[in-house]
């Protein structure tokens, strides 16, 4: 077995490899531009969302702030389909990197292949067995990050608004808290629920960096995996 790596760690690819390999590379960036696309589209759905319930809540000021309570399940929705689209597009980013700085990189600096750490290996294994790179939770910590926080928090500020300013300004905590009635649901239980729900996007978005930095700081430049 160790006679055979080293003989896979001394070839070299031929002139007809590389050319396969380029145009491997080529139908990576494609791959993995189409589901960028994707991922603008689901994002550009949340914030068409968000922008319905803000014109029927403040068309008014008799309006009621129910859609900006509706809509946060819509963008959950929004989020978990997108998230499911990030893993998906992270599989062809994370082989068209690979190629970069395995293959590329070492052509343009020192103009030979390092084939001992047997990067060629883990992608030929990855084309063999292909699955996700990353978990569901880090993509949806990474889409809350780079997306779905901004518009949570303008959710939360159009209704924290909408319940101080309509239909006039309020006056008192328990005035605040009464427009935050939800028929039979009282007031302190909808807001109760709308800390913890956005208590849980920052959580799962702090996590997420946490995550990353240490998986990027632990990988260094002796990586052995993609993602």
């Amino acid at each position: 077995m160790d006679t055979v790596k080293k003989q896979r760690a001394g070839r070299k690819f031929t002139a007809s490899e590389m050319g396969a390999i380029a145009h491997l590379y080529r139908g990576e960036i494609y791959r993995s531009t189409i589901w960028r696309t994707r991922l603008d589209t689901t994002t550009n759905w949340a914030v068409v969302t968000l922008g319905i319930a803000l014109s029927i809540a403040f068309s008014s000021p008799n309006a009621a702030a129910l859609p900006l309570v509706l809509v946060g399940i819509l963008i959950l929705f929004f989020l978990l389909l997108e998230a499911r689209r990030y893993r998906y597009f992270n599989v062809w980013r994370a082989r068209a990197r690979w190629i970069e700085t395995n293959l590329y990189v070492p052509m343009l600096t020192t103009g030979d292949l390092d084939m001992e750490s047997g990067w060629n290996e883990v992608l030929a294994d990855d084309y063999s067995r292909p699955e996700y790179h990353i978990g569901l939770a880090t993509a949806i910590g990474r889409r809350i990050r780079r997306n779905y926080l901004w518009i949570l928090l303008i959710q939360t500020v159009a209704y924290i608004g909408k319940l101080m300013v309509h239909p006039t300004a309020v006056t008192s905590l328990e005035e605040f808290i009464g427009r935050a009635d939800i028929g039979p649901v009282p007031g302190e239980a909808v807001l109760g629920i709308g800390i913890v729900y956005v208590a849980s996007w920052a959580a799962m978005a702090m996590w997420s960096a946490a995550s990353d930095s240490a998986k990027f700081r632990q990988r260094g430049s002796a990586s052995s995996s993609m993602g």
